[in-house]
């Protein structure tokens, strides 16, 4: 496996996880579905033919992003998981041929699948004790969510009490969303008290879900339905079942949902519901089709991220066309130069685009788009655009090609590509480019870096303006007086001539003096050393606790350490090869920064030290995350799939195909019952395992 390989990896890890925290917590993405279905395929692809790629945090094996913190996190009772897409009728039809097949083998019963709506919203899970909502609360990362139940009970739709249901625990599965209707209605009053409308049904659904306030979540116009269930203390055998069950106890259900029992009934569905779909009052992205057998269901199992026994069909991309203004170039933390469209705003699938990204000046050249064409803009997944091509029959002679520029255009640096064969364009002007600048400060206040509340887009922009800081350095340094030289920090006083910091300008400074604490593994993510991310940040940090050993260590050394390997192991060497960068060290540690509490070995006996170790399926008492942290605690290396480099496999109700790849390769397996004992004991419990 090349470097170049790992590279990429790195990069692709880093796009997902930043476009998934955009679109599922800020509400507001930046890059079209397709996009992100084609990074997420590649990515798959590549972890599919490199198993040991494979990471725990890599975006394949998560569900969701981090929690919002402004809300109370609550732990689901049952994992809320997401959904394999298929995004063609031969891809949906080689999971049917697969899941019916194992249904067959496995002798298991056959009630034939569910088909219904794919509803664009936000998932939520609906918690009843004894017939009364306990607890409702959005999907987070699958395992944790947000507590959004003073929201959700001003939902009429969702009913406070169940209808005759007066016991037990009921995990209710559904979808909040707005009706079309709803959804003008609202932007039509947002605009006239001179708000921002929202850009589509979805974001005006999520947006209004998790206000802070519920007495305005209450004047959204937001509706619900089901779509699964999770813990139930009541036997039910079907998922037909449970939806009649639903709708007794006063649950809305869709009335569009169908039991078939066949490919050529899915394929019947599916094509009746394209041909229904712009006459819907809601919006939909496509069909889920599920194996309607509970038993069966909890028989075939899940990935780390999916059921194996349901798929979403996603329908063809909306397109529309539209005036391409003008391409412009936006500069990123790394100096990536990126062209992207500007066009006349156009309404496609509820929303209104007036720009899309073109990755770079090849995908413009391949694309052969002119400034001035009209183009044909695709909605994949119907949530954010993307540009297919030009209409050639309507060129007149006016357009002109777009020239990839040769200098930045935020410092005026000349661009350059950093190797041979790169297709990205970089500003080399890392320290004082105003707009690497800007992204490197936010990425340093990101959840995942240091998580300086406070410090957002706005905040950075104003004290970039004021010329406060001049590089990252400076963020510790920021006082009273520096901030009362931004007006976002601004406000008057009735008992000063001058102007007093706002509470946001005080609530800032108060981050900023915790973030001096925040651990060494969090300040390794904050300096953007190039493919440092939250998931080898503490393993670096284990080997090396302070940044002076970290500087110290050799590019051997770094590469030893499991988890680094010889391209991160060289990015680090270069990183403190600039001499910049140990100006900001300086700075912070003069400030009274990067003190934090070092990440330390752990004190529990190393019983699996240098193992590879896979947990597939259940183990009773541990969550997956659990189960694997389990393991790295006691030095083995908790891998996602299975090779001639496993030690063990601890199989759990529901191990499935990772199970079967062991038995082929010889790899020692062991029950879910015993795992405890070989986090103990180590390889002594297995009885044919090397060395045993």
């Amino acid at each position: 496996m090349t470097a170049d390989l790992r590279t990429r990896h790195q990069e692709l890890s880093d796009l997902l996880n930043r476009y998934r925290w955009e679109y599922y917590t800020l509400d507001a993405p930046t890059v079209p579905d397709a996009d992100f279905d084609a990074l997420m395929r590649e990515l798959e692809n590549m972890e599919r033919e490199h198993p040991e790629l494979v990471t725990l945090d890599s975006p394949t094996q998560q569900v969701g992003p981090p929690m919002d913190s402004s809300f109370t996190a609550v732990t689901h009772p049952a994992q809320m998981l997401s959904l394999d897409d298929a995004f063609s009728l031969d891809e949906a039809r080689a999971w049917h041929s697969r899941v019916s097949e194992q249904i067959r083998a496995r002798g298991l019963t056959d009630a034939g699948y569910m088909c219904e709506l794919k509803i664009d919203g936000l998932a939520v899970d609906l918690l009843y004790v004894d017939g009364v909502l306990n607890r409702a609360a959005t999907r987070g990362d699958g395992r944790v969510g947000e507590d959004v139940t003073t929201n959700v009970r001003t939902i009429s739709a969702i009913p406070y009490r169940l209808k005759g249901q007066a016991s037990g625990t009921v995990e209710v599965r559904g979808e909040v969303f707005m009706t079309l209707a709803g959804f003008a209605d609202l932007n039509d009053a947002l605009i006239e008290d001179g708000k921002k409308a929202f850009a589509n049904p979805r974001n005006a659904a999520a947006g209004s879900l998790r206000l802070k306030d519920a007495r305005v979540t209450a004047t959204r116009p937001l509706t619900f339905l089901c779509h699964g269930l999770g813990v139930c203390d009541i036997p039910l055998a079907t998922l037909e079942e449970t939806y009649e069950t639903f709708a007794a106890w006063g649950l809305p259900t869709s009335d569009r949902r169908r039991v078939v029992h066949s490919m050529d009934e899915i394929e019947t569905y599916i094509d009746q519901l394209g041909q229904d779909r712009p006459h819907l009052a809601h919006e939909i992205d496509g069909a889920v089709i599920k194996v309607n057998d509970i038993g069966a269901q909890n028989a075939l199992g899940a990935t780390v991220r999916a059921p194996r026994w349901a798929v979403a069909y996603k329908f063809p991309p909306v397109e529309v066309t539209t005036k391409l203004l003008d391409i412009r170039i936006g500069v990123g933390r790394t100096g990536r130069v990126t062209p992207y469209g500007v066009m006349t705003p156009v309404t496609v699938a509820g929303s209104t685009v007036d720009r899309a990204t073109l990755h770079n000046g090849f995908e413009v050249k391949r694309k052969a788009v002119l400034i001035g064409d009209t183009v044909i803009l695709r909605k994949a997944g119907d949530v954010i655009p993307e540009i297919v091509g030009p209409v050639l029959a309507d060129r007149d002679g006016s357009e002109r090609e777009f020239v990839m520029p040769t200098v930045c255009p935020q410092c005026g640096a000349t661009l350059t590509y950093e190797k041979d064969g790169d297709a990205d364009l970089r500003c080399p002007n890392r320290r004082s480019c105003p707009a690497q600048l800007r992204e490197r400060l936010i990425h340093l206040s990101s959840r995942q870096g240091l998580d300086i509340e406070g410090l957002g887009e706005k905040a950075v922009d104003a004290i970039l303006a004021a010329q406060v800081v001049s590089d990252e350095g400076d963020v510790f340094d920021l006082t009273a007086d520096k901030l009362l030289a931004c007006p976002l920090f601004q406000k008057a006083d009735k008992s000063s001539p001058d102007p007093v910091l706002t509470k946001n300008g005080e609530k800032l400074l108060t981050q900023l003096e915790a973030a001096k604490t925040k651990p060494f593994d969090r300040y390794l993510v904050a300096l953007s050393i190039r493919h440092i991310g939250k998931g080898v940040a503490p393993v670096i940090a284990a080997h090396y606790p302070t940044i002076e050993a970290l500087r110290s260590a050799s590019e051997e050394e770094l590469s030893s350490v499991d988890g680094v390997g010889p391209v991160l192991a060289a990015s680090i060497r270069a990183w403190f090869q600039v001499d910049w960068h140990q100006v900001i060290i300086d700075k912070w540690q003069a400030a009274g920064a990067m003190r934090g509490a070092a990440v330390e070995a752990s004190d529990l006996p190393q019983t699996l030290a240098g193992l590879n170790v896979v947990v597939t399926g259940s183990v009773p008492g541990f969550t997956r995350d659990g189960a694997n942290q389990a393991v790295v605690a006691r030095g083995g290396k908790a891998t996602g799939s299975v090779s001639k480099n496993t030690a063990v496999v601890v199989a759990g109700d529901g191990a499935g195909s990772k199970l079967d790849k062991a038995t082929k390769l010889g790899v020692p397996v062991i029950d879910a019952a015993d795992f405890a004992r070989l986090l103990d004991e180590g390889l002594r419990v297995v009885s044919n395992a090397p060395g045993a």
